[in-house]
């Protein structure tokens, strides 16, 4: 297919627009006005999770400020449609380059987000030239994950599920060469897509690494960098992973308390936020109020955090192991950002070659685990210098 040729679609499509009934965002309301709080946390303020004053705080503005209906109009600015995938319904957002020749790109987000964490990359991947951008355009397609927002989930869906309906949904698009990338599970969801299916893919680009590579019997020694890392991983995990042992062993019992508390939920959402963010501790510094509770409301009025977090189930218990004959030998890029995860220092370049063909590598000044929505022109510019360099 000719890059000046538009892709013809062979899916079942139809057009999207968000609209959340009156009556949920009034229960929203009525919920935050009768929530029933804990007691003040002794000693660091987030020492023991959310903070108890930002979080009135902030449902004090979710209740009484938060202008979802504005919100709603701006994502509904993008275009967006829902495609049948099988029996699963995928809620993405399509914009081609505004010439009309852009080289397809599906980039797809993580857990605790959501697309809209990726749409400040549209204009500066649809249109790079009018942002000072120096690279190609694209066509950027944004799915949300199955079960999270407006995509419906299947009774399993793990990443590399999820990366053979990825390829479903490109090449139904009518692109038959494309790229892929992202974060978090998206990272891993475009890793399998190269690992079981390579051949129409240009490249990977992303923004962490989620997927750890084989480091057992044959496998060379590990460089001094990588046992730093791994130093450092592992004291991260003994403090912070708890959120992820309750999740990816009982996700239903955490799901009845996040799906009926709008606190709840906010709480449990936005603590990651803060800490995976690069936002020194602080949120409002980092992100909009808007920003965040948008992402928060998406859960909410979809009733999707159940769904989203039984992501963590399906990879702990029915995911696919790295094994040693695993290789991405399609051309691979890594946005390195300084505070990823704020945990371990960054993984070493000797790392990542392990699994992927790294061609390039970019040690970034500043940025965290939602890199797009925190430096999106550092992501467009990557993204945009890599294709060009393909």
């Amino acid at each position: 297919m000719s890059m000046d040729s538009k892709p013809r679609s062979t899916l079942d499509i139809e057009p999207f627009s968000i609209r959340i009934e009156d009556e949920v965002l009034s229960d929203l309301q009525m919920r935050i006005g009768r929530t029933r709080w804990p007691d003040q946390v002794p000693g660091v303020a987030w020492e023991q999770g959310t903070e108890l004053q930002y979080l009135k705080q902030l449902l004090a503005y979710w209740a009484d400020s938060f202008d979802w209906r504005g919100q709603e109009r701006k994502l509904n600015a993008f275009r967006q449609f829902r495609a049948k995938l099988g029996d699963v319904r995928i809620h993405f957002v399509h914009e081609r380059a505004r010439n009309g020749r852009g080289i397809p790109l599906i980039l797809t987000h993580g857990w605790p987000s959501a697309f809209v964490e990726l749409l400040p990359l549209v204009p500066l991947l649809t249109e790079p030239e009018a942002h000072g951008i120096d690279g190609p355009a694209f066509d950027v397609v944004i799915p949300s994950l199955p079960g999270y927002a407006f995509s419906t989930r299947p009774p399993r869906a793990n990443c590399r599920d999820v990366a053979v309906l990825w390829h479903q949904l490109m090449r139904g698009l009518g692109y038959e060469r494309y790229g892929a990338g992202g974060g978090d599970f998206g990272s891993s969801v475009a890793t399998f897509m190269a690992l079981d299916d390579p051949s129409p893919l240009i490249g990977l680009h992303l923004t962490n690494l989620d997927i750890s590579p084989y480091t057992g019997e044959g496998s060379r020694p590990l460089s001094e960098a990588e046992r730093i890392y791994l130093t450092h991983r592992n004291q991260w995990d003994a403090v912070e992973r708890g959120y992820s042992a309750i999740q990816s062993t009982k996700p239903q019992t955490l799901g009845y308390a996040l799906n009926d508390s709008p606190a709840g939920l906010a709480a449990w959402i936005l603590e990651k936020w803060r800490t995976w963010a690069d936002s020194g501790g602080d949120l409002d510094g980092r992100f909009s109020r808007d920003f965040l509770l948008t992402v928060v409301t998406l859960y909410w009025v979809t009733q999707t955090i159940t769904t989203s977090i039984r992501d963590y189930f399906d990879e702990r218990w029915q995911g696919a192991a790295i094994g040693p004959e695993d290789f991405v030998h399609v051309p691979t890029a890594i946005a390195n950002f300084v505070s990823n995860f704020v945990f371990e220092g960054d993984p070493p370049r000797e790392w990542a070659e392990r699994l992927y063909n790294v061609r390039r590598w970019t040690a970034m000044p500043r940025g965290g685990h939602f890199a797009p929505a925190e430096e999106p022109e550092l992501v467009a510019r990557d993204i945009a210098a890599f294709f060009g360099e393909l």
